[in-house]
């Protein structure tokens, strides 16, 4: 019978070759978690003694980690640490996960504490569009469209692009959309420097006459804008008062998200 599995081999014990672990690949992943734990960094030695080998085979995987530029040291005889290169493969891993299905479980737990919709967008661009959200349990519930692109001047998540995002401040006429829509670059400018100070933003009626929003960064691995985490219902029910008392918990939940994502809370 031919063998099904050509890559495998195998071995006196029973078990495949390809599904027993690599002896130095193990090893070099326990020296990254020592190094890890240890921000100081630690000797060559020292790594040698706790990964139980000879510091002339530590020396030689050492090597061998540093040339892939996983590891480094600021001197010939200075202290090893994690090494830059692991900041990319950590930016590769975190962008290949779904912002949406890790948000949810915070989005879900937001909504039941606030009656209030919540809402998760994405960068696009110079806008930002929601592609998620969980209605509220309200008498009066804000839905939500999905796809729908954010506006940088009326909108809260809007605000936050502009605050902690790439994109510039609009240029030229700003579209009114109702009486209370920001129509002056300057006066927008002020409200994204507040916005990047408090670590939130709001909109009230800006948009949409009953519209109030909120909208708070989610900031993932190197300090990089990854989604917007929003609130918003109706006027009546989000005032200025119910505004403060619901914002810590959306800052909150933000956090629990950026965690998540590899990233520090705010």
């Amino acid at each position: 019978m031919p063998n099904v599995f050509p890559d495998s081999t195998s071995h006196p014990d029973g078990k495949s070759t390809a599904m027993r672990p690599v002896a130095a690949v193990a090893r070099a992943a326990t020296l990254l978690d020592l190094l890890a734990a240890s921000p100081e960094g630690l000797g060559t030695n020292e790594l040698a003694r706790q990964l139980g080998v000879n510091p002339s085979n530590a020396s030689r995987l050492l090597g061998t980690l540093r040339a892939a530029g996983l590891v480094d040291r600021t001197a010939a005889d200075g202290p090893w640490r994690l090494g830059l290169h692991l900041v990319a493969l950590a930016d590769h891993a975190l962008s290949a996960l779904d912002v949406r299905e890790l948000a949810r479980p915070a989005m879900r737990r937001l909504a039941a504490e606030t009656g209030e919709t919540v809402t998760l967008s994405v960068s696009a661009g110079a806008e930002s569009v929601t592609v998620e959200f969980v209605p509220g349990a309200g008498s009066i519930v804000s839905v939500a469209q999905l796809g729908r692109p954010s506006v940088a001047h009326a909108t809260a998540t809007g605000k936050v692009m502009l605050a902690f995002g790439e994109a510039p401040l609009p240029e030229g006429e700003l579209e009114v959309y109702t009486e209370r829509t920001i129509t002056e670059r300057k006066a927008l400018a002020a409200v994204v420097k507040a916005a990047r100070e408090d670590g939130y933003a709001e909109a009230v009626g800006e948009r949409e006459d009953d519209l109030v929003a909120l909208a708070v960064p989610i900031i993932g691995a190197a300090g990089r804008l990854v989604a917007i985490l929003g609130l918003q219902g109706p006027e009546s029910r989000l005032t200025e008062k119910r505004r403060s008392a619901v914002t810590p918990a959306l800052l909150e939940a933000a956090a629990d998200v950026a965690t998540v994502l590899g990233g520090a809370p705010r």
